[in-house]
């Protein structure tokens, strides 16, 4: 689904990604962990199109296609998806307003007609449901006034109503309490399939005992210093990284 080779990209004249090879396929989900400032944002960004990152070397290749020269919104048509850090506030557009218009650009990048009101509402209800979003929140502006919990839970509720190819979460599990951890990945899980894949950046290990991760990437300076399963993470909770990056200060 997703291959990276030899990846490098910079900030301005600041290098950041200095060689990433990844292998992401259908039905996966992929960990990557690393201490501040080792890339991981950098990386989703660069896959996801920021122009703020300008790539150096390397490829991209999505769904067998190269898609070094399509912009954010052509990424995201086909089927990527980034969920950030800090969401953003949108005042004066409701969630529901907002995602219906989403789910209607995607239709019509895939050629299709827009989806009928009564069919689209009921759609964006049981995604709601599915991530235990309360309904009032569909008429509220997007973010704006949303708990930490509840801005990471309404994206995972536009993950769902998009039905993206690839999910990127970039540090879902920033300030959330157990139990809005809880409900944003049981949401993730509940979206897995064999026909899409996940990667999930976090610093803690928290998260991974919720999402179960096939592969444990830890980046640091730029590359992927070691891939493991699961038993890596926990091992990166009781140990840290000092142990594994001394090798490559």
């Amino acid at each position: 689904m997703l291959e990276i080779k030899d990846l490098k990209a910079k900030v301005e004249d600041n290098e950041i990604l200095k060689g990433i090879n990844l292998v992401v396929r259908p039905g996966e989900v992929h960990a990557i962990m690393g201490p501040n400032g080792s890339g991981k944002s950098t990386l989703s960004s660069v896959i996801a199109g920021n122009p703020k990152y300008t790539k150096t070397a390397g490829s991209i290749t999505f769904l067998g296609e190269d898609i070094d020269a399509l912009s954010p919104e052509e990424r995201a048509h086909k089927g990527i998806f980034l969920s950030f850090q800090y969401p953003v506030e949108i005042p004066g557009v409701t969630v529901n307003n907002f995602i219906k218009a989403a789910i209607n650009e995607k239709r019509a990048s895939e050629g299709l007609p827009e989806m009928p009101a009564g069919e689209l509402l009921r759609f964006i209800k049981e995604k709601a449901a599915l991530v235990e979003l309360d309904p009032k929140f569909l008429s509220r502006s997007l973010n704006e006034g949303f708990s930490g919990g509840e801005k990471k839970r309404a994206e995972i509720f536009q993950m769902a109503a998009l039905q993206p190819k690839l999910s990127i979460l970039d540090e879902t599990d920033s300030g959330l309490d157990i139990d809005a951890l809880r409900i944003v990945a049981n949401g993730v899980n509940k979206l897995k399939s064999p026909e899409n894949a996940t990667i999930v950046i976090t610093h803690y290990q928290r998260l991974l005992d919720y999402i179960v991760p096939d592969f444990v990437h830890v980046l640091y300076h730029g590359r992927i210093i070691k891939t493991g399963d699961k038993n890596l993470a926990l091992e990166l909770e009781e140990r840290g990284y000092d142990w594994l990056i001394k090798d490559f200060e």
